[in-house]
């Protein structure tokens, strides 16, 4: 079996890798890294959990002269500010023995420490479109010097709508450069992006067209379960044997929060991810699951991308996956890096159609889900679930910390700052009100700056129309604008 040295990686690196017990490269990195090393363009594909990572980031590394003039020499772009963090710590990890400055930007931290490290100096910088952008706007971030150019998950960049944002930034590095884009999918859209950005690429692929989408060592489950019973199904697979870390997927924001404070109800700790959260509570719970304080991490697809956290043994899609590319994402969070574990799907009765799309395009074995529910005799048996587990976890059982116990890093956060109010900050009135002839005047003072007229008191407006039935208008008919008399037109 071939190691990282029989690939041309330097010895420092494989060093580093070696004291992360990393010795034997998989295949994507096997065809990926001997290629990158002799400088080609490469388009990357593999099942996600496959290594994709650690294929751009060897040769990247090793191209890398730390330290340099502190002008990046190295940029990866990648769509979100999870996979952003994952990257680096990957980065970090293999260039350990070198003297490397590197630099992650991404939309939620404070400006001033992305600014210093950018005065002092960085090698490599990895980062989400929009910050990057908006660094290399201020022309603090100078991309001029940039020689390996990595444009990883793209497909995912395609769908966020980062492809305008990635064409931008393509335009700010050198036109004589290496570019190496990574993806599990290879859309048509990316393809042309592919086309029109890489220079006679190499397109490696670490398994043949017909093998099946998603990684062996990953067992699927599909149950067709009712809304109402979710809960309690949810709590039982999480009671199964040999279960450690769990991810467990959501389409909406508020479902998120309301599943990880039902589960906290039933004694697990679990905290919710997703796009509403400030980057400081995302980190947190994201430090929480990868420290075991909590061992149930409840998100949308926002964390689908990306996170390679070890430990993860089990996800659960609560709700079905949008299509089958969200399907594979999902399921990728486990089963990663050649080890095993199960992936549940819930399918709901109005999940059908969706389902079945999704099953056909991934040729799946489960066109007809099975009817489950928390007391069917199949779901126990088959996800190994102890016969007495009901819907709270026993109290002998919770040993986690929880959320509270992980500590809250001041980010910095930036946010959006409201737009000054036309009249000086000073609070407006909302109220209307009406005068006898139907006017309207807003606020406390009229136009001329005088206090308006006191409205006359409700009980004598009533007392007045009261007295005084109101007249009905008649009414004029007519045709083609002139009156039409009501005897013709009733014999017509």
């Amino acid at each position: 079996m071939k190691t990282f040295a029989d690939l041309g990686v330097a010895d420092d690196i494989v060093a580093a890798l070696a004291a992360r017990q990393i010795i034997n490269p998989f295949p994507i990195q096997t065809l990926a890294i001997p290629l990158a090393l002799k400088d080609h363009d490469l388009i990357g594909q593999a099942r996600t959990g496959t290594g994709k990572t650690m294929g751009f980031t060897v040769p990247m590394l090793q191209k890398i002269d730390a330290p340099g003039d502190g002008r990046p020499q190295a940029l990866v772009v990648v769509p979100t500010r999870e996979l952003a963090v994952q990257v680096a710590e990957d980065v970090a990890m293999a260039g350990a023995n070198r003297e490397l400055r590197m630099l992650t930007v991404y939309g939620g931290r404070a400006y001033e420490p992305q600014l210093d490290a950018l005065k002092k100096g960085v090698d490599l910088v990895v980062g989400t479109p929009g910050r990057l952008l908006d660094l290399a706007g201020q022309r603090v971030l100078d991309l001029s010097q940039v020689r390996v150019l990595v444009l990883d998950e793209a497909d995912k960049m395609l769908d966020l709508g980062f492809l305008p944002d990635v064409e931008r930034i393509v335009a700010l590095v050198p036109a004589k450069r290496q570019t190496m884009l990574f993806s599990a999918t290879m859309p048509g859209p990316v393809i042309a992006l592919s086309r029109r950005y890489l220079t006679h690429p190499t397109h490696v692929r670490a398994e043949s067209p017909d093998e099946s989408a998603t990684v062996p060592t990953t067992s699927q489950f599909v149950f067709r379960t009712h809304q109402m019973d979710k809960p309690e199904v949810l709590a039982r697979v999480l009671q199964a044997d040999g279960r450690g870390l769990v991810m467990v997927f959501t389409r909406y924001k508020r479902a998120a929060d309301r599943i990880a404070a039902d589960l906290e109800e039933r004694g697990f700790a679990a905290a919710a991810v997703h796009g509403d959260l400030g980057q400081g509570a995302r980190e947190r719970a994201l430090r929480a699951f990868r420290n075991g304080k909590i061992d149930v991490l409840v998100a949308t697809d926002v964390a689908a991308r990306g996170i390679d956290i070890t430990g993860v043994t089990h996800v659960v899609n609560y709700e079905c996956p949008e299509n089958e590319d969200a399907y594979l994402h999902r399921i990728g969070r486990t089963g990663r890096a050649g080890e095993t574990g199960p992936a549940i799907t819930f399918v709901d009765w109005e999940d059908g159609y969706r389902w079945g799309m999704i099953n056909k395009a991934l040729d799946l074995p489960f066109t007809e889900p099975e009817e489950t529910y928390s007391t069917s005799e199949h779901l126990y048996v088959e996800l190994e679930i102890p016969a007495g587990a009901t819907g709270r976890l026993p109290r002998a059982q919770q040993s986690r910390a929880g959320l509270a116990a992980e500590e809250i890093e001041d980010l910095g956060e930036t946010g959006k700052r409201k737009p000054p109010s036309r009249d000086g900050g000073k609070p407006r009135s909302r109220t209307r009100s009406a005068d006898s002839t139907g006017s309207r005047s807003t606020g406390s003072r009229s136009s001329d700056g005088k206090p308006p007229a006191a409205k006359q008191p409700r009980a004598e407006g009533a007392a007045a129309e009261k007295s005084e039935p109101r007249k009905r208008r008649p009414r004029r008919r007519t045709r083609g604008g002139l009156p039409v008399d009501a005897d013709a037109s009733t014999t017509e």
